[in-house]
């Protein structure tokens, strides 16, 4: 039996989830594996808090980089978020030829390709599982069971306090703010909520999943984001009236050999699967060109899952290390390219969903009409509800698909017309066609 000495920064939720799992079933990884997986070292700047699992004399410091720095640690496992500490202690671990496990996937967003290229220059692996969809396996999916794949799309819900209150605002009728702060008292929600609700979070993974499916790192600019930061009930009940719900989703695509990305508020039919994931749960649809479709559905967060998915890449940073296995799987998928080529707006083409507040007078409809089709912009359907308010009738317009830059044209100039009260609502509609 093989031993191998982890080094854990931080040890706040997940850090204590990595350890509780290790204490829990260490034996039995060990069993499977051959490798015995012993936590040496954990540094946290507080090493007096309760954490609800016991460690013994001596695991604890507040001495990250002797932690690093010791020779007989063999894997380093950073959990203590950030970008600022958390890169310069990757970086040096990465430099000292150590293997890396990481949950941190802002860190990988902004800075990855510096830490898959350190990682590679000194021989070092760095492991990433936990950074995309927390317990959920669609990072090894890829690189594994995928292998041998073109993945055409990706179709994501990766932020658990979104899809929570995407799901109770269909479920109980409840406005966005209310809800929202439900799910912050509850712990699903951060304060400020910013990273959450905005999509930043879920961009932050997109381009994770993004750089492993096309072969190079891609850049947060490269994923025009939006969130879903006081979406109104009456969009939830439009949707569901029309036969859609609506979910905040990371899209990737291969468009002819340029990677179509975004992470924005979506209309998905009912009838699929991923428009079945509800409340905290995540889900990655990941369409490859032997496989077909298929689907990665679980816990996106939490101490537990995400110290399980932790806990996989240590053993397998550990199995690695002791097969002299060299740079990992996890690294070269990263670098396979320079630079990918992204979609420009003038080439995307999407369907939409636009709701408008129109003055409730003759010719303002077809003022609209006029707009959009001066942008190639053709209907599939049109909706007048009767509720009135102000001299003002609500309309719901489905388009056919059209080009990204004429849909944002076309609400420039209806914007301009003064025949609506507010600035119309726009969302995509994704039909998951072949």
């Amino acid at each position: 039996m093989k031993e191998v000495k982890i080094g854990i920064l931080g040890f706040g939720t997940v850090g204590a989830g990595v350890v509780e799992g290790i204490l829990k079933n260490g034996d039995l990884m060990a069993e499977r594996t051959g490798i015995r997986p012993v936590v040496a070292k954990i540094a946290d700047l507080d090493v007096e808090t309760d954490r609800g699992v016991a460690v013994a004399d001596g695991v604890l410091t507040t001495d990250a980089v002797a932690v690093i720095d010791d020779p007989n640690i063999d894997v380093i496992v950073e959990l203590i978020g950030g970008v600022t500490i958390a890169k310069n202690f990757v970086l040096r671990a990465l430099k000292n030829g150590k293997q890396v496990v990481t949950a941190n996937k802002a860190l990988l967003a902004d800075f990855g390709e510096e830490i898959y290229r350190t990682a590679q220059e000194n021989g070092a692996g760095i492991y990433y599982e936990a950074a995309v969809g927390g317990g959920i396996p669609v990072l090894r999916s890829q690189r594994a069971g995928l292998i041998g794949n073109r993945i055409e799309s990706i179709y994501g819900i990766l932020n658990g306090t979104c899809n929570y209150i995407l799901t109770r605002m269909e479920r109980e009728g409840l406005p966005f703010d209310e809800i929202l702060a439900d799910a912050q008292a509850l712990g699903y929600a951060e304060t400020p909520p910013d990273l959450d609700i905005d999509g930043v979070d879920t961009a932050h993974k997109a381009v994770v999943l993004a750089s492993m499916a096309y072969g190079a790192p891609v850049p947060m600019d490269a994923c025009p984001t939006a969130g879903i930061r006081g979406l109104s009930s009456q969009e939830i009940d439009n949707a569901e009236e029309l036969g859609y719900r609506i979910k905040l989703l990371a899209i990737i695509k291969d468009n002819d050999g340029e990677v179509e990305l975004s992470v924005e508020p979506t209309l998905v039919p009912e009838g699929h699967m991923i428009a079945s994931v509800s409340d905290s749960f995540n889900a990655v649809f990941v369409k490859g060109d032997i496989v077909d479709d298929t689907m990665y559905y679980g816990r996106g967060a939490g101490r537990l899952p995400t110290g399980s998915a932790v806990i996989g890449d240590i053993m397998e940073a550990a199995a690695d290390r002791l097969n002299e296995a060299g740079v990992p799987v996890s690294v070269t998928m990263m670098l396979q390219k320079e630079t990918l080529a992204y979609c420009p707006a003038e080439k995307i083409e999407k369907r939409c969903y636009i709701r408008l507040s129109l003055l409730d007078q003759p010719g303002s409809m077809g003022k609209v009409m006029e707009s959009l089709g001066r942008y190639n912009i053709s209907i599939a359907s049109v909706v007048q509800k009767e509720r009135h308010t102000g001299g003002y009738v609500p309309v719901v317009i489905l388009t056919h698909k059209a080009k990204e830059v004429e849909f944002a044209s076309a609400i420039q100039e209806i914007n301009s017309l003064s025949v609506s009260e507010a600035e119309p609502v726009r969302m995509r509609i994704e039909d998951f066609e072949s």
